[in-house]
């Protein structure tokens, strides 16, 4: 197996991923690597925008307080004071990098506002926000020495020596290659796959969840994940992503009867926290109606500001000017993840984790909405820093270094059957709403699934142990707080309120 030494070695190709690579650049050679394209990421489906305090009647502090009230009790308050603190800086540096965002008559950010916010705070480039700071950062890249990003490469295992992380094992066209790095960082996005419905990329398949556990790291929160109360509902998977920004700027949520409903579940009504509204349209549908969102008061604004939802829309014969458009909850987020410090450490030395796959504690229960594009860049700043004080790694530092090579593995078919049988499970009893009785049915399922893989089903052997971690997790939370609704535990439980579950070692 031939073997490739390099500064530091990131792993994934979305926006933490880039961000980690463009600051560590500055310290030493960086090498990343993408298992798809390289903009064949999550990132690039996120249409929403990016928050942070920049507007006139705005602080890092509101920031703080509506990201904590949205995380339900679960949030680190430490790392929610390094986010908000550090992102005026971030949309700064964003903006010298070229992110081109859209601005007001006067010629300031124009700023949105979404669910959960008190005030607008979410800056945008029109509905393709995510795809927008993709395309600077990567254009960033190849004008940075010493970045070389390599596409088609699944990174298949952690190399450990003497308990430290010192590299990956990754795979690329059939071909295993050994990189060793002073620092290992794993960006690889979150595990949406996992569930019938999704609006992730079919590539969230948990691989960095996976690959992290195996190696010993440390996984927590994995019962939180987001599912988001509008993806388009026309049969698609993964689901076309209806942007909270719509109803931010006014549209509404109605049923079969032309009744707008979120009125009679919270208080903010169409802008309550999203575990919220998923599930008041869950209580809509098993009424048998139908749930829409009414964006017809949007009717003259709505080509500019949401293009490529409109464009979406047009494709579909949906005209939202006189149209109500079809939506349905889909998973969308996880808050949980390897557990790591504010500085992207996870408990091995040399290994980091960033964006969606890490859980440095700043979602809580319940992200609040465009903060995830925000964390990936100001944990990729600080994984970088951290990584910079991380001594050179000698030749000298692998003496008699040997890694058993493993097999070709097999690229994970949409049709496979034993895919859809995991997402059936895990959208049916580890959804939006679980009790006790599901997530045991759940488990026992998942682990008959588990007879029928072996080792070249990597993407579906990572999937699986992923849906095993979180089911046991939200088994073991016998309450329900943010994205977590157990209906047989339907109340908060103070007892649970910073209480943050790390799994026992699971083999799978």
């Amino acid at each position: 197996m031939r073997q490739i030494k390099t500064d530091f070695l990131v792993i994934g190709s979305g926006v933490a991923g880039l961000a980690t690579a463009l600051w560590a650049a500055q310290h030493g050679e960086v090498v990343i690597l993408s298992k798809d394209r390289a903009d064949n990421c999550n990132t690039a489906l996120a249409q929403g925008g990016i928050a942070a305090a920049v507007g006139q009647n705005d602080s890092p502090e509101l920031h703080l307080a509506d990201t904590l009230s949205a995380g339900a009790g679960s949030c680190w308050q430490d790392a929610v004071e390094v986010l908000t603190g550090e992102a005026p800086e971030i949309i700064r540096t964003l903006q010298t990098w070229g992110v081109n965002f859209d601005l007001d008559e006067k010629g300031q950010p124009a700023l949105a506002r979404e669910g959960a916010h008190s005030l607008p705070r979410v800056l945008h480039h029109g509905d393709n926000t995510g795809a927008e700071i993709w395309r600077a950062l990567y254009a960033k890249l190849l004008q940075t020495k010493g970045v070389t990003l390599l596409s088609n490469t699944h990174a298949l295992e952690i190399i450990l020596n003497h308990g430290q992380c010192t590299g990956v094992v990754a795979q690329t066209q059939g071909e295993n290659t050994l990189y060793t790095a002073r620092g290992v960082v794993l960006a690889t996005g979150g595990c949406g796959r996992i569930f019938g419905c999704t609006t992730n990329s079919n590539l969230s398949t948990g691989d960095g969840l996976a690959l992290a556990w195996q190696a010993g790291a440390e996984l927590t929160d994995l019962e939180f994940i987001q599912f988001h109360p509008s993806a388009l509902d026309l049969g698609d998977n993964p689901l076309f992503l209806i942007s909270e920004a719509v109803r931010g700027d006014g549209a509404v949520l109605i049923n079969s009867e032309g009744k707008p409903f979120m009125p009679a579940y919270h208080p903010m009504a169409d802008l309550a926290p999203r575990d919220v509204v998923s599930r008041a349209i869950l209580t809509e549908q098993a009424k048998g109606q139908k749930v829409f969102l009414d964006a017809r008061s949007l009717a003259g604004k709505f080509p500019m500001r949401f293009p490529n939802i409109y464009e979406k829309l047009k494709l579909h014969s949906i005209d939202p000017a006189a149209d109500p458009i079809p939506v349905t909850p889909a998973a969308h987020f996880m808050m949980g993840g390897i557990r790591t410090d504010c500085f992207g450490q996870t408990n091995i030395p040399g290994l980091f984790a960033c964006g969606e796959t890490a859980s440095t504690g700043v979602h809580g229960a319940n992200r609040l909405a465009s903060n995830s594009l925000l964390e990936g860049l100001v944990f990729g700043r600080r994984v970088a820093a951290a990584m910079a004080r991380l001594r050179t790694v000698q030749t000298s530092d692998f003496p008699g270094l040997t890694v058993k090579e493993p097999g070709q593995i097999k690229p994970l078919a949409v049709a496979d059957s034993r895919l859809t049988a995991l997402q059936e499970i895990m959208w049916s009893r580890v959804g939006i709403v679980r009790n006790g009785q599901m997530l045991s049915e759940a488990l026992r399922l998942l682990d008959d699934l588990d007879q029928q893989l072996d080792q070249t089903d990597f993407e579906l052997k990572n999937m699986l142990l992923v849906a095993k971690l979180m089911a046991q997790a939200a088994l073991k939370r016998q309450e329900s707080r943010g994205s977590h609704f157990r209906s047989d535990y339907p109340a908060q439980d103070q007892a649970y309120q910073q209480k943050h579950f790390v799994p026992r070692r699971y083999s799978a």
